[in-house]
């Protein structure tokens, strides 16, 4: 897979992690979907270098999916833990 691959794939994890974490982020979409990207990259390389899956073969593949995903859902949790929601203050 390609570096335009895992963003684009980041895009769509970042708007189903968003779906499955719903709230007002502090990002709004601008950060979300950065977060999505980023979370992808994260969760694609965790996969590859610590539990030994191979995310490199196809965009269609299910343990790709569900790195990224994971990606973007841990860094969308630590994003409010620590940064909450600017739109209260």
């Amino acid at each position: 897979m390609g570096f335009i691959s895992w963003i684009i794939l980041g895009l769509f994890a970042g708007a189903i992690a968003k779906l499955l974490l719903p709230g007002r982020d502090p990002g709004g979409l601008v950060g979300t979907t950065i977060i999505g990207i980023v979370g992808a990259f994260l969760g694609g390389w965790i996969s590859s270098t610590f539990l030994d899956t191979d995310v490199k073969k196809s965009f269609f593949n299910g343990p790709t999916w569900l790195s990224a995903i994971g990606g973007s859902l841990v860094l969308l949790i630590i994003y409010r833990i620590f940064f909450g929601n600017s739109r209260e203050r």
